[in-house]
């Protein structure tokens, strides 16, 4: 897939303020990871004392699906991810713009790859079907390392950014395709490809059907099932976790859904939230709580935030 073209529009005085922030991932990136990491919990434990809306957000989610917490816990739990923020912003860094060096020596293990192997001996694409953490970037970059994938994504706001990250991204993507761009996905998953997906925020469109998110009606994509349908891809979830310390990240691809598509929609868009919520309950903390994934609420519910 070729690179976004520059324009010289991107250099017009309006962009400054985006290109300033460009630079500054740019030097993070290339921080000693050891460094990098640190400044990542200073900063987390600022995140963790500021007052934010993002704050109540973290919490009106935790409550609702660790309802067995008492109030100490989900407290604990909130206070947790919000450091982690903080090391979110430092894996997005350097997963985006960090050398490849760098990356090569992140400490990473990862178990499941002939799960994928034997899809592609039989020819077929594969959905990596995996949920929104704060590493999801870097650990895409890490299983890059091993495998070529491909990702779909929503366009940044800022054209320089855009143009910056998606020229990044391409740096270890075989593709990046926009979210709305069906047919170019489809098309890629036909011809043997094989896309890192995360179906687990609500993005407020037509296709979602509300369906379980730890015992909560959450509204939920459905693009897993229809991407699949269309396809023939087969669909492997995609687990990835940050260890303690500085030990790196551990990787996992699971053995493909069975019977997936099935003929219910509804069924195979929950099986999907199921696997996503194992992930969830591996490393809790890790998740991206902030957003607000029950927004949309089903008729007569009342609003969570």
């Amino acid at each position: 897939m070729p690179r976004p073209p520059f324009s010289r529009s991107l250099l017009a005085p309006l962009q400054w303020p985006a290109w300033l922030g460009v630079g500054a991932i740019w030097v993070i990136a290339h921080l000693p990871r050891p460094l990098l990491m640190g400044l990542g919990r200073l900063l987390g434990a600022l995140v963790q004392r500021v007052p934010s809306p993002r704050r109540h957000i973290a919490e009106a989610n935790i409550a609702l699906c660790f309802p067995e917490l008492s109030k100490t816990e989900q407290a604990a739990l909130v206070n947790a991810h919000l450091r982690d923020i903080g090391l979110m912003m430092m894996e997005f860094a350097l997963g985006w713009m960090g050398s490849e060096r760098a990356i090569s020596r992140v400490p990473m293990t990862i178990e499941g790859l002939e799960h994928l192997e034997a899809a592609r001996a039989q020819g077929k694409g594969v959905l990596l079907v995996g949920g929104h953490f704060s590493h999801l970037e870097l650990c895409a970059r890490l299983v890059s390392q091993r495998i070529r994938i491909s990702g779909m994504y929503r366009k940044m706001d800022s054209r320089v950014f855009e143009w910056a990250v998606l020229r990044a991204r391409l740096d270890y993507a075989e593709a990046m395709f926009d979210k709305d761009d069906i047919r170019g996905t489809v098309k890629h998953l036909r011809n043997g490809g094989t896309l890192w997906y995360a179906p687990d925020q609500d993005m407020r469109s037509k296709d979602n059907a509300f369906v379980p998110f730890f015992g909560v009606p959450a509204a939920t994509i459905t693009a897993t099932h229809h991407l699949a349908r269309m396809s023939g891809a087969v669909v492997i979830p995609f687990h990835h976790r940050r260890l303690a310390g500085n030990a790196g990240y551990a990787l996992r691809l699971d053995a493909p859904l069975e019977h997936f598509p099935s003929a219910d929609t509804l069924d195979d868009t929950a099986r999907v939230n199921v696997c996503i919520e194992a992930m969830v309950r591996a490393a809790p903390e890790q998740y991206l709580w902030v957003h607000k994934r029950f927004k949309t609420r089903p008729e007569g519910y009342p609003p969570i935030y």
